[in-house]
């Protein structure tokens, strides 16, 4: 394996700027993590006025994703990305999300 260090800025861990969120395509806040870095790979940025939202989980071919960012969830849907909304309202306090409730088996 190869491991690469990613810079992130204005936010806790490179999970809350970009999370894969199909097998060729990265969500991302290029505010908080260069896009760049994802070369290679299909990149769909946040949309604007929702910075927090690019922490979804993908888990077969759906994506579980915070309902509080509808404009980007709109912006997935569109591009073929099937979501399962669920409310997280209260981990997003703490920047929690739904990757760091999960423990995929």
């Amino acid at each position: 394996m190869k491991v690469e260090s990613v810079p992130v800025r204005g936010c806790l861990h490179l999970k809350s700027a970009a999370t894969l969120v199909a097998p060729d395509t990265v969500l991302c806040n290029p505010r908080w993590v260069a896009p760049a870095t994802f070369a290679g790979l299909r990149v769909l940025e946040v949309a604007d006025g929702e910075p927090g939202a690019a922490n979804g989980l993908l888990v077969g071919t759906r994506v579980i994703y915070p309902s509080s960012f509808p404009k980007t969830a709109a912006r997935l849907a569109a591009h073929g990305i099937a979501l399962l909304s669920v409310n997280v309202s209260e981990l997003q306090k703490a920047e929690g999300a739904v990757t760091c409730c999960s423990l995929l088996i």
